[in-house]
């Protein structure tokens, strides 16, 4: 199978991305609330723990809507998945020691970890959009972690905000890649 068409099969099952990113959202919001509120400690578990939920409930979404929710047995794109998959709970593990220290440092270092993961997402589903995601998350973590480092109990709601206007920007662009689609069969 060529790249391209394992792209465009990434970009066709998992609807160009946005169940992630809104999934994220609530998990990022709602981690950031119980660091506020409640503990940084259970925040940062929060964020830890809910992040491994991410995945299954874009999945639920993605089944909700109707079709196909992930890649077929053997489907070369799958194995990078899963890598980039893994390496989000590893890099939260050196946030989390981090935060223990500093608890204002762990969602700033969190957004850095989680936004170098989505670097790899730009040839996962074919599409510079995951660039400006990632640019985005890691850029709202530097500014948090070592110019604003004030803002860090609230740069986990900032973070939520980045997913959830990127998971808007996502789900229109799947819907335009799927209109030109269309088209294009149509004019064979």
């Amino acid at each position: 199978m060529e790249v391209l068409a394992a792209q465009a099969d990434v970009r066709r099952i998992y609807r160009g991305g946005y169940s992630g990113p809104l999934v994220s959202t609530i998990v990022w919001a709602v981690a950031n609330a119980v660091f506020y509120w409640v503990s940084p400690a259970a925040g940062m578990a929060a964020l830890f723990i809910g992040g491994m939920f991410i995945f299954p409930l874009a999945t639920l979404v993605l089944k909700l809507m109707g079709g196909s929710a992930a890649l077929p047995k053997g489907h070369p794109s799958a194995a990078l998945a899963m890598q980039s998959a893994f390496t989000v709970p590893l890099g939260l593990l050196v946030a989390i020691v981090l935060g223990t220290f500093e608890p204002l440092l762990f969602f700033p270092a969190s957004l850095i970890i989680v936004g170098a993961h989505y670097l790899v997402f730009i040839s996962l589903y074919g599409m510079k959009l995951f660039g400006v995601l990632a640019g985005a998350l890691i850029t709202v973590g530097v500014i948090t972690l070592f110019w604003l480092p004030n803002l860090g109990d609230i740069s986990g709601w900032l973070g939520a905000a980045v997913f959830l206007v990127f998971s808007a920007v996502l789900f229109r662009a799947q819907g335009e890649t799927r209109r030109i689609s269309a088209s294009r069969t149509a004019v064979r």
